[in-house]
């Protein structure tokens, strides 16, 4: 009989699990108008997983937990986006100025919340965001945003390579088919991540399972 794939990568040993810590922050990765304008080239179609990030930063919000926004900004001709820049040219939406690059009306930051400004797909890649999480005192991190096969992939295994606890929320992250969107959160509970549902996320911000 053939085994399903679950049993596959469990039998060769890839079914370890991560414990939520006792300070967790809420990383929103680019939840922007780029992925949410149709007459953008980067529209997704994610705005379910947009509903699920304004219910997510209500609730961390709401117990204390730090709030982090990451965006994409480019100045003139992406010299700052190097070889990814080429290599996508759709990233010509986060040029210096553009509306895509815009938070959306229904998520903007808060006072007290944090922006943190990246070139490349990891939020972790060339800026601060490290420094920040460790002076807060962070040990875990709930990953959302857009797109699941792109930044939040990259950012959830580099948070997991500085020391972070990555818990990737399953209908708080999009991508444009969801061939891309199930493969890539597949193979980050396998190696790198915990990949929760939007429940579940609530319920470890308001603290019960911390307590």
């Amino acid at each position: 009989m053939t085994r399903s794939l679950d049993d596959a990568y469990a039998d060769a040993g890839f079914d370890g699990h991560l414990p939520f810590g006792s300070n967790p922050a809420l990383l929103i990765v680019d939840v922007v108008m780029a992925y949410l304008d149709p007459a953008s080239p980067l529209y997704a179609g994610v705005e379910d997983a947009l509903a699920a990030n304004v219910a997510l930063a209500a609730a961390a919000r709401a117990a204390g937990v730090p709030v982090l926004f990451t965006r994409v900004v480019y100045g003139a001709g992406g010299v700052d986006g190097g070889l990814f820049y080429r290599k996508v040219p759709a990233l010509k939406c986060f040029d210096a100025g553009s509306p895509l690059g815009a938070f959306p009306p229904a998520l903007q930051p808060e006072p007290g919340d944090t922006i943190v400004t990246k070139h490349y797909a990891s939020a972790f890649f060339g800026t601060s965001l490290a420094s920040t999480l460790t002076a807060l005192r962070v040990d875990t991190v709930l990953v959302t945003g857009f797109s699941t096969s792109g930044c939040v992939r990259a950012t959830a295994l580099d948070a997991l390579q500085h020391g972070f606890a990555p818990f990737v929320v399953r209908e708080a992250c999009g991508d444009r088919d969801p061939r891309p969107h199930d493969a890539n959160l597949f193979d980050l509970q396998r190696k790198y991540a915990e990949v929760i549902g939007l429940d579940e996320a609530i319920a470890l911000l308001g603290g019960d399972a911390r307590r």
